[in-house]
């Protein structure tokens, strides 16, 4: 029988892992919860790319806070993410934003009576327009809710084309957390070369329209990943958890009635 965990028994914070009477006692007084996708990442990335790194940094942050002093706890990913776009495109799973927001409403409330003081919204995935939710279910709720895009919290600097969808960032990431998932082949990963929309207020950025994606993408990827290197991964993702961590740690005692206020 094979040990999912390989020995090191349950990782701190991490809800799926633990037992009842873990959780029996002890303050939590922050959740993430990750945000991620079921699609294609190109040609050499699995479908569940952004579930893998938002579970993964959620996990490294809960550790981090822990070690610090604070109760952060990852709980379990939501796998599916808005892909309207992308059905086209074999085996894409989509979840409507209507059906996150029932879906978000529901985790809100099961955490309001166990001392949640703050709900981090860990999102993976760039379809995954969180905003218009937590407006909505905000002035319903005791709990701090806030959103935090996990690519967008380190330095990009690190790689010379961060790329949008499978590229230089997300494939050196899954290479340090999931090298066995990345195809060894690099002869075989797409270029991630895009076509430009057919229109120019959508090309200069004052229009917007969502992406259809087989006419962006040959291979699905947007960005070149072909110089994603294992430690440019290991270098971010760490960047990444200090400062999520740090994040979670100022939420735990924040005052919820004095989150904007003079210096």
């Amino acid at each position: 029988m094979s040990d999912l965990t390989n020995g090191r028994g349950p990782r701190p914070g991490v809800l799926a892992e633990q037992t009842w009477p873990a959780m029996r006692e002890g303050a939590w007084p922050v959740a993430l919860l990750p945000f991620g996708a079921t699609e294609p990442h190109n040609t050499h990335l699995p479908y569940g790319t952004d579930t893998l790194l938002g579970t993964e940094v959620a996990a490294r942050v809960a550790a981090h806070a822990i070690a610090h002093g604070t109760g952060v706890l990852a709980l379990p990913p939501i796998p599916f993410g808005v892909n309207t776009t992308q059905l086209d495109l074999r085996f894409t799973i989509n979840v409507m934003p209507s059906t996150q927001l029932i879906v978000l409403r529901d985790v809100v409330r099961s955490l309001e009576p166990h001392g949640v003081r703050a709900l981090v919204l860990l999102n993976a995935h760039g379809g995954n327009e969180l905003r218009a939710l937590v407006r909505e279910l905000q002035p319903e709720t005791s709990i701090m809710l806030a959103i935090v895009n996990w690519w967008q919290t380190a330095g990009s600097n690190v790689f010379r084309e961060p790329g949008d969808h499978a590229g230089e960032l997300e494939t050196a990431a899954v290479m340090h957390i999931a090298p066995g998932l990345v195809v060894e082949d690099r002869s075989a990963w797409g270029d991630g070369a895009v076509n430009p929309s057919a229109l120019e207020a959508v090309r200069k950025g004052w229009a917007w329209m969502p992406r259809r994606w087989t006419q962006l993408s040959a291979d699905t990827g947007v960005g070149d990943p072909r110089s994603a290197t294992e430690p440019a991964g290991a270098q971010f993702m760490a960047q990444a958890v200090e400062r999520i961590s740090g994040f979670c740690r100022e939420l735990a005692v924040a005052d919820p009635n004095a989150l904007w206020k003079a210096p």
